[in-house]
């Protein structure tokens, strides 16, 4: 009998950009420094009976054969998943608010980005093509210019205003960066959607190639000089996995032709309150269909026979199974993967400030709407409390008629020049499991508060629909007192400050 031997290589990792061209620099010309030969010996894995290992040095010997092993393989048999081998790292700089959205809308990618509630806004922005050619010029940066103006005013005015508003924490000076945050979360609320940021974004080749072909269909200017910046530099290294990078008819014309067709039978309703949560499609009878999931996993019973045990237990006995699914969880722990089978749907209007949070929640479903100044604008609080809410409002309505000025002369990009107060519209798809996710991290005491604030309303209304799977929502900070709740007992580990 021959015992097998575990051998477990790590077979490359990420590198600085700098750190590999000072090596190629300093090493005689080679062409094999390409992810390229990765993805093309793990291509080989299923039909080929030498080690990966061995795999590897033969496509590092053999760069071009290789080149055309993955043009062949993602091409010709269709098997873009060998792509995914080849990741890359991007450091995006200079691109507006309203860009970023468009990029982070991507979901299998990771991203980091500058942060408006941590670091101090100077006064860059971009000029967007759209408004140069349009000759508009004048009025945007005039309204630019008194956005900056009053977010460095509303800076120092809410300073001082959370120091006093709190003392307790400002008497130690570990609290002052924290608080010294929450002036900037706020006085960022006037600020442009033109406001430039950056960030770091990490994703595999075929997720890239992706990203590229929907791009090249993109209405903004800005847009499309992104996408043509990523598909040189990723081509320029690794040009036999970027293939069906150009848009076809169905990236170019199918919103076009949706938005088109609904004109002719969709009547705009006449202005009417807003509801900033409604929640508006859900999982019927939820908590039944998730016990019958968590039966199904632990019994060899099929699912409809899961579901009818499930339908026809006592309620104390249903409300028992779902305690023992959570007994032994921490604050840091998932709900069990089964609550992925019942989900929420909820129709949102939120501030850019909000979405700006919201959209990192990037395994749930996310559509939206453009800005519109019709759906209101959302005003800080502290803003309120310093006094300076007329400013702030003069402010909103200097960008709103710059916005409408923009909009009767541009097709796209007047939303440039409205703010993080303002609202769009969106419809957000969340199963369970995430929901408990955001909860975690969107309810909790250090989350910002306008993203707080909508996840206490979304919350209140999943409890009601499904009250057992909800049994231990809520934030970070509140667990141990909702788990003390349900157990009689604290948990065993309870979060700490950060």
């Amino acid at each position: 009998m021959v015992k097998g031997n575990m051998k477990i290589l790590l077979a490359g990792y990420n590198l600085d950009s700098t750190v590999i061209d000072e090596l190629k620099k300093n090493s005689p010309a080679r062409e094999d420094v390409t992810p390229e030969t990765l993805s093309a010996s793990y291509a080989r894995i299923s039909r080929d009976p030498r080690s990966i290992d061995k795999l590897r040095e033969v496509a590092r010997s053999e760069v071009e054969k290789a080149r055309r092993s993955n043009r062949n393989i993602i091409f010709k048999m269709g098997h873009h998943s060998v792509a995914e081998h080849a990741v890359f790292n991007f450091d995006i700089i200079g691109v507006s608010r309203l860009a970023m959205e468009e990029i982070e809308h991507f979901r299998l990618a990771s991203y980091t980005e500058k942060s408006q509630r941590y670091i101090k806004l100077e006064d860059d922005c971009l000029i967007p093509e759209e408004v140069k050619r349009a000759g508009k010029q004048d009025i945007f940066l005039e309204t630019i210019h008194a956005q900056n103006r009053l977010y460095h005013e509303l800076y120092d005015l809410l300073k001082p205003y959370f120091w006093d508003e709190y003392s307790e924490l400002a008497s130690a000076p570990k609290n002052h960066t924290l608080l010294d945050g929450w002036a900037k979360e706020d006085a960022r609320y006037v600020v442009s959607l033109a406001t430039l940021g950056q960030l770091g974004m990490t994703l595999n080749a075929r997720y890239l190639e992706y990203m590229i072909r929907r791009f090249a269909a993109h209405p903004l200017a800005e847009i499309q000089e992104f996408n043509r910046c990523i598909h040189d530099l990723a081509k320029n290294v690794a040009p036999s996995i970027l293939l069906f990078t150009e848009a076809g008819d169905f990236d170019e014309k199918t919103y076009p032709g949706l938005g088109a067709l609904t004109e002719n039978f969709v009547v705009p309703e006449a202005k009417a309150a807003v509801d900033t949560v409604r929640l508006v499609d859900f999982t019927p009878d939820a908590d039944e269909k998730l016990l019958a999931a968590l039966l199904h996993s632990v019994t060899s019973l099929p699912y409809q026979t899961c579901r009818e045990r499930a339908a026809s237990l006592r309620p104390e006995d249903k409300k028992e199974l779902f305690k023992t699914a959570f007994q032994h969880m921490e604050f840091f722990d998932a709900v069990l993967r089964e609550f992925e089978y019942v989900s929420l749907t909820f129709e949102l209007v939120v501030s850019a400030t909000c979405f700006a949070q919201l959209k990192r929640h990037r395994m749930s479903t996310l559509t939206t709407q453009s800005y519109d100044p019709g759906l209101g604008i959302v005003v800080p609080p502290s803003v309120q409390a310093v006094g300076a809410e007329q400013a702030f409002r003069e402010v909103i309505e200097t960008s709103e008629l710059a916005y409408q000025n923009l909009k009767a002369v541009m097709d796209y990009g007047a939303e440039y020049i409205l703010t993080n107060a303002h609202c769009k519209r969106v419809l957000w798809k969340v199963n369970a499991r995430e929901f408990y996710h955001f909860s975690r991290l969107r309810e909790d005491a250090t989350a910002q508060w306008d993203i707080r604030q909508l996840a206490s309303e979304m919350t209140e209304q999943a409890k009601k629909v499904m009250p057992l799977t909800m049994l231990l929502i809520g934030g970070k900070d509140s667990y141990p007192e909702n788990y003390s709740s349900i157990f009689g007992v604290k948990p065993k580990m309870l979060p700490t400050e950060d």
